[in-house]
């Protein structure tokens, strides 16, 4: 079983920045493909951003290219989502996803370790 831990969600305005971790503690992230999803309330979960095993391989929505960017931090076993110039549309639940056999899928089923998620809220 891998454990994810999602940290650094909270309110903050329009146009500001929150950076959100995903920390798999005793894991080697290497091993795995990491990526983010959403869900904002009322809606079903939205791909955000993945990276392969290797971090080669990015992949992002288009919703969010050029504010959000997936950051993987292999020696301290964590991944970032650095979410810039943010909007009230991307208010929602923030849920970091793994799994050592998919690279980069944009498809939530095919990860099978979830962390509990963090809540990001962009107020107008």
């Amino acid at each position: 079983q891998v454990q994810l831990v999602e940290s650094g969600g909270g309110l903050v305005q329009a146009g500001g920045s929150l950076r959100l971790s995903c920390e798999a503690p005793g894991r080697t992230i290497s091993a795995y493909a990491m990526a983010w999803f959403r869900q904002a309330p009322g809606k079903e979960y939205e791909f955000v951003a993945a990276s392969s095993r290797s971090g080669g391989r990015i992949d992002y929505a288009d919703s969010i290219k050029g504010r959000f960017s997936i950051l993987r931090d292999n020696a301290k076993n964590t991944v970032y989502l650095q979410m810039n110039s943010l909007k009230p549309e991307d208010t929602a639940v923030y849920l970091c996803v793994a799994d050592p056999g998919v690279d980069g899928a944009r498809s939530l089923g095919r990860y099978n370790y979830w962390g509990r998620g963090t809540q990001v809220t962009v107020s107008s």
